[in-house]
Formats: C-alpha cells, structure tokens, sequence
C-alpha cells in the first residue's frame, strides 16, 4: 500500500529527505508560493506547527512555481522570506510541480488520493493534505480554507492512533 513514508523530497537545503521519518505523525502537505494574495496563511501554518507539534503534528511545505509565477525565487530566497517574514520553523522543501508531466511522485499520489470539486488537479497555491499517522490521506482542503479552520480536523487525526507497521 502506497502512504507519505513511500517518498522522499529534496529538503529547501538540499538533503535528501524520507517522509518515512514523519511515520506515526499527522502532517498537513501544503503547496507554497512567497507572492500570492494567500502568502499570510504561513502564519497560520506556523501556528498549527507551535500548537500542534509536540502531539506528533508537522507542516510540510512545498514551494511550487506553477501558479501565476507567484514562488520565483531560489531556495535560499523562499527559506530567508519564509523565517523572516513569518518565523517558519516547520520543514520546508525544494520547489516542485505539482501538476503535469514533471509533478513531483508525492503530489501525483496526493491528487490521486484525494480529488478536488474539479478533478484531481491543484487548482492554486495553499492547497492543502491532512495526512493521517497511517499515512493515508484523510482529506484535502481548498487553497481558501485558512489553517485556522483545521484545528478540529488536525484534533482528530491527532487522536487516532498510529497503525502497527
């Protein structure tokens, strides 16, 4: 079976990284963009992190160019914009496509899993995926949904337990 440990990604750094090592823990995948009208959400991102992290919760974030060429920037750029405008401690990833021909292999799953209202395409930045300590999506949430209304949902995810590998 197919979950989030299947993958890794290259770390906003540059390491290469397993998602195996977020087995056991809930993580709300969220594509990113340091130019969009909803760029503010990474407060809110940061504040799940601060609130939920030490109950086995992480944000990832993925910078992607793909809408409206609103992420630019290099790496370097997005992770100095990311800590300096909004405190981002949460793990951050190298800039991906998470739609056509090159999207990367977590996002194509993603999408598979969890269709949107038109399809299985990311339709804009900040669309995010509630995965469970399974590692199975849970839900997928429109680029609008703002992190403050995912408590309840990141509350009970966090009180399910992790399956036995």
């Amino acid at each position: 079976m197919t979950s989030l440990s299947s993958f890794s990604a290259t770390s906003i750094d540059g390491r290469q990284v397993e998602l195996a090592d977020y087995a056991g823990q809930v993580v709300l995948v969220v594509n990113t963009a340091s130019q969009c009208g909803l760029t503010p959400q990474y407060a809110g991102l940061q504040r799940l992190q601060d609130t939920y992290a030490d109950q086995g919760f992480t944000v990832l974030g993925f910078p992607c160019d793909q809408f409206g060429h609103q992420e630019p920037g290099t790496e370097e750029e997005i992770a100095t914009f990311c800590t300096g405008s909004f405190g981002v401690t949460f793990p951050m990833f190298a800039k991906i496509d998470v739609n056509g021909d090159g999207a990367h292999p977590l996002y194509t799953w993603l999408r598979q899993e969890k269709g949107g209202l038109l399809g299985d395409q990311i339709k804009w930045n900040f669309t995010k995926f509630l995965v469970g300590r399974d590692g199975a999506v849970i839900r997928r949430f429109a680029p609008t949904t703002v992190p403050e209304d995912l408590d309840g949902d990141i509350e009970k995810a966090l009180a399910t337990e992790a399956l036995a590998d």
